[in-house]
């Protein structure tokens, strides 16, 4: 099931810009423009873009606090917060950088989007970020107060239009975008477990390629010598993606960095079972499982969820790092189907009506937009 709508409304103030500082935000129900959640904070010392940055951080986590899988309308008043984080300016402030940064964490990059709005538009967050600095300079912290609660939902707040719409990824997609960063996804060689289609996941024995996986990362090594591409190498930090990545690595001449948000999704006590297995013995958390991604295989800690965020922060990290490269990505079927999930805005439920083969290949190519594009899904032909 698809997430909720959210409207986030983010501001900061400084008195003095530098001086006394403080940020407020609030979350609102998509579809009524109820207020649901609102944070504030007077945080000393700083510029009123390093407050409205903080605002929009604080509006996201609260956002994510009720509903993670929620696509969220930040809309704010300062221009330059807005187009930064849709990637139409630079960030070149190093007191921006890390917030931007850490902005860019909270959710999957595709469940969000940036609009500007006029500043009258945006009273309850700089109603907020004014109480925070006023309980600042009185030398408490700030207090939500007690608010009149609507009798009747409040009217629908009305979409303004974009000031700049972003463009769609593909044949509309402008040309003054710059060069793409293209993600070429790959699944590990097979294991021991693969053929047999036993659930192998971050929570079992790690096995190693065997010798029809490692036949495999051969042969994806060649193809990618020849696609001639390749700039950089990341990959999953367990075994079996270690041995493929590092057998390309080594014939591209390039180090594998690992990256933790990759690894596959935990699965508990279904590790090294069949299908058939799991639902023998548990019937009821498969069914539950197959049927939300907030649900957890029996004994494990992660759900498609949670796996979502991790492989949304693992991607935008790889994106700062490598902007306009073609970056090598050896993951999981999990990962790898929820990178492509993302890139496609599919449901959640998407990710039920994908294969992809041991050593197969996809692309994903990102644009300065924050828009992307599936150019591969599941290519085995060097394989063959």
């Amino acid at each position: 099931m698809a997430g909720r709508r959210f409207i986030v409304e983010a501001d900061g103030g400084s008195r003095g810009n530098p001086g006394p500082a403080g940020y407020g935000a609030v979350v609102r129900d998509g579809d009524t423009g109820q207020i649901i959640a609102e944070d504030a904070e007077f945080i000393g010392h700083a510029t009123n873009n390093v407050a409205e940055y903080k605002g929009l951080i604080a509006g996201l986590k609260a956002a994510r606090k009720i509903d993670p899988d929620a696509s969220v309308d930040v809309r704010m008043d300062s221009k330059l917060v807005v187009e930064q984080m849709s990637g139409r300016w630079k960030i070149k402030h190093p007191d921006m950088q890390p917030l931007a940064a850490e902005a860019r964490t909270i959710l999957p990059r595709g469940q969000v989007k940036y609009t500007w709005i006029p500043r009258e538009r945006n009273k309850d967050a700089d109603r907020l970020a004014n109480e925070a600095m006023d309980a600042g300079k009185a030398g408490r912290a700030w207090e939500p107060k007690a608010r009149a609660v609507p009798a009747a939902p409040a009217a629908p707040v009305a979409e303004p239009p974009l000031e700049k719409a972003a463009p769609k990824a593909g044949w509309a997609a402008p040309a003054d975008l710059g060069t793409p960063t293209t993600f070429v996804l790959l699944r590990h060689g097979e294991t021991a477990l693969t053929p047999e289609k036993r659930f192998s996941g971050s929570g079992g024995s790690d096995p190693e390629l065997s010798e029809k996986g490692r036949w495999q990362a051969e042969r994806a090594a060649e193809a990618l010598v020849a696609r001639g591409s390749i700039q950089a190498v990341v990959s999953s930090p367990m075994l079996r993606t270690r041995q493929t990545a590092e057998t390309v690595a080594t014939r591209l001449g390039l180090e594998v960095r690992y990256e933790e948000g990759l690894r596959e999704v935990d699965f508990g006590d279904w590790e090294g079972l069949t299908f058939a297995e799991v639902q023998e013995r548990h019937p009821e958390d498969l069914s539950a499982w197959l049927g939300s991604a907030k649900a957890k295989p029996t004994g494990s800690s992660e759900s498609f969820t949670t796996l979502t965020h991790r492989a949304g922060v693992a991607r935008d990290k790889i994106l700062a790092r490598y902007p306009g490269k073609t970056v090598l990505v050896v993951s999981h079927v999990s990962p790898i189907k929820t990178l492509v999930r993302l890139a496609l805005g599919a449901p959640p439920d998407s990710l039920y009506r994908m294969e992809l083969s041991a050593a197969s290949l996809c692309a994903v190519q990102y644009y300065a937009d924050g828009n992307a594009s599936l150019r591969l899904l599941n290519d085995t032909g060097h394989l063959r």
